[in-house]
């Protein structure tokens, strides 16, 4: 055990020597909660509307008002006909029009909504927070029933901040490639190199020198998701409600999952080069596309659905929104922890075995 530790040791100095590898691995975590929690945003905000109205009355004004003065909207200018306010949509000078019938303070009339549609999501949701708002104040000042009106009631994130779905997203995907990439091109290294069959002639069992690599980036992993629950919760102010002590033993078995995964590459790849490709073709675009990350999941063709069940950060991911935003205790995750149990012993005994029969 004491050129074991030694071994860890040698492998730690390279690694904070490293200064480049350092910035990527503490950087990267900061840059992507930076860019997903503010600017990569799906949050409604500070919709540019116009409102089309024939006449300004009481109940109008405060329709409007009632939209101007929510944070998701912003009242730009008023017109009198709706070919003025596509005309000024097209020209890319509004996002929303809310168009007032002529007869509506007096009969009681509709309201129509036109939106831009080039951006689908976006357009869904300009729809489905505009209706809200205006539903409340048709029944609320106007003391108008809205047909077929549905009380709208948020759960876990009643603020709909996206942050809350991109957190638990950016961990399943940085320890990931943390694990896996870094592990991988580190032991490939010493094989370009040359170096690996010093170490091998080493008193060390090759079974203890290949773990001693991984070991400091098992420690580096559980570094970056530290500080990622750190700034999730005091920069993004996305909650923790479940046990941290279960956040990090689901955490501790996915990081051990990329360990195993990096192994297996390494045994598979002959140059950092092809480690590289391989981790970025198998980890990164899947991880981002299929996970259920950025996309949900049910939404995707059965034949993708088929391919992300095969995807480690998927249940990950879902793991920890149970945990992080849900606060679900251990019940509801157990189907998550048993599959990435299994996909770790499946990861590493592959590995191991295939280290063994290039070590012969």
């Amino acid at each position: 055990m004491k050129e074991f530790w030694s071994f860890i040791i040698k492998e730690t100095k390279h690694i904070t020597r490293d200064v480049r590898t350092m910035l990527i691995l503490f950087g990267m975590p900061v840059v992507q909660m930076l860019l997903f929690g503010f600017a990569i945003s799906t949050d409604v905000r500070n919709v540019r509307t116009v409102v089309v109205a024939s006449q300004l009355d009481h109940q109008t004004q405060r329709i409007v008002e009632a939209l101007d003065q929510s944070e998701y909207f912003n009242v730009t200018v008023w017109v009198h006909t709706p070919a003025e306010a596509e005309r000024l949509i097209r020209n890319q000078k509004a996002d929303m029009a809310v168009v007032f019938s002529p007869d509506f303070a007096t009969k009681h009339g509709g309201v129509q909504l036109i939106i831009d549609g080039a951006d689908p999501n976006m357009a869904q949701q300009y729809s489905n927070y505009a209706s809200q708002i205006m539903g409340t104040q048709l029944m609320n000042v106007m003391r108008i029933e809205v047909p077929n009106s549905v009380s709208l009631k948020m759960l876990y994130n009643p603020q709909m901040k996206s942050s809350y779905n991109f957190v638990p997203g950016i961990m399943g995907m940085l320890l990931m490639l943390i694990c896996a990439m870094m592990t991988s091109i580190s032991i490939v290294r010493e094989k370009e190199r040359g170096t690996m069959e010093v170490l091998l002639v080493s008193p060390v069992r090759p079974l203890l020198i290949i773990l001693s690599k991984a070991v400091p980036y098992l420690v580096l992993a559980f570094a970056v998701l530290l500080s990622i629950l750190l700034m999730s919760r005091y920069v993004l102010n996305v909650p923790i409600a479940g046990s941290l002590w279960l956040i990090l033993l689901v955490s501790a078995i996915y990081i051990l999952l990329g360990l195993s995964l990096g192994l297996l590459i390494s045994t598979i790849a002959k140059t950092q080069m092809v480690a590289l490709l391989a981790s970025a073709i198998m980890l990164l675009m899947p991880t981002s596309l299929l996970s259920g990350m950025m996309f949900p999941i049910e939404s995707m063709p059965s034949v993708l659905q088929w391919v992300s069940a095969l995807m480690p950060p998927r249940y990950f991911i879902s793991a920890m929104r149970k945990l992080l935003i849900m606060g679900v205790d251990f019940r509801h995750i157990a189907q998550e922890v048993v599959i990435l149990s299994a996909m770790t012993v499946v990861f590493l005994t592959a590995a191991l075995l295939k280290f063994n029969k290039r070590l012969e």
